[in-house]
């Protein structure tokens, strides 16, 4: 079975109900962390995660509001007794975007380990890996696949296909329509794809709003997308919503390309993938 969290549903507005794009995946043993957004340590602490175990982060790509909560999982899981590198792999400049971080908190790390604290040096390290679409990891109870998605100038950025006793789950990462995204979703029980949608005042009045539309899905093409994948669950996170638009509307919109099974995410939403995929109760 794999158990999937959605740590952060959100995107760079700093809502307190939608925290940065972040999710957890858990097969058996292995605990694989998928983008690290604004919050994801408080998440996976709130959701009773140790911080120590969570050692293995992929990227979809390197948006301040996928990447920004990375130091902040790196060096508190560390103080809560991780003593094994961070290990985060990711498209071209991940590795650069590590070693900078390194450099910037090194005299934190400095202090913590060799004067203060004594906390194992182990644990301080974080190591960043440039991959390329493929299997990027293959561990005991999962295989992650990383493959191209079309985030317009955002290039490479990345989806990822987890497959784990022959469960499978998909993570679009952003995007706009990607038929790569659909090649790689093909038998899949889970699809979690990104979605931004507005009112036409809005669009109208922003200065930024056609360009942020052209990068991502608005709902209708989301719902066609689903319509050709047909997963056993499709679920939208990544979720921008303006001008007042709310989740009912999203549902509202997909509605009239797609009929089958869909839930619009929440901050610590958790989706149990088996025999069936059950969804945990929304909060209250």
């Amino acid at each position: 079975m794999l158990k999937v969290t959605l740590l952060g549903t959100g995107n760079p507005r700093p809502l307190l109900d939608r925290f940065g794009p972040s999710i957890l995946i858990e097969a058996d043993e292995e605990v694989l962390l998928f983008d690290v957004g604004r919050g994801a340590t408080q998440r996976l602490f709130q959701h009773g995660v140790a911080l120590a175990g969570t050692r293995e982060v992929f990227l979809t790509h390197l948006h301040s509001d996928h990447v920004v909560g990375l130091p902040d999982l790196w060096l508190t899981g560390w103080i809560f007794q991780r003593t094994q590198p961070l290990r985060v792999r990711g498209p071209p400049g991940t590795r650069d975007l590590v070693e900078h971080l390194t450099r910037a908190f090194a005299f934190d790390v400095h202090v913590r380990r060799d004067l203060d604290e004594r906390l194992p040096p182990m644990g301080a390290e974080m190591v960043g890996e440039d991959i390329a679409p493929g299997i990027v990891h293959q561990g005991p109870a999962a295989r992650v696949t990383a493959f191209e998605v079309d985030h317009g100038p955002v290039k490479p950025a990345y989806g990822y296909r987890i497959d784990s006793g022959g469960r499978s789950v998909v993570l679009s990462g952003d995007t706009r329509p990607s038929e790569n995204l659909i090649r790689h979703s093909v038998g899949a029980d889970l699809l979690i794809h990104e979605v931004a949608a507005m009112t036409e005042l809005h669009r109208r009045s922003s200065p930024i709003a056609s360009q942020v539309l052209a990068h991502h899905t608005e709902p209708e093409a989301a719902g066609e997308v689903f319509a050709r994948v047909a997963p056993r669950l499709a679920v939208f996170s990544h979720i921008v919503l303006l001008g007042g638009l709310t989740a009912e509307d999203l549902v509202e919109k997909t509605r009239r390309t797609y009929g089958g099974p869909l839930v619009v995410g929440w901050d610590g939403m958790v989706i149990a993938v088996g025999d069936s995929v059950a969804v945990s109760p929304p909060p209250e």
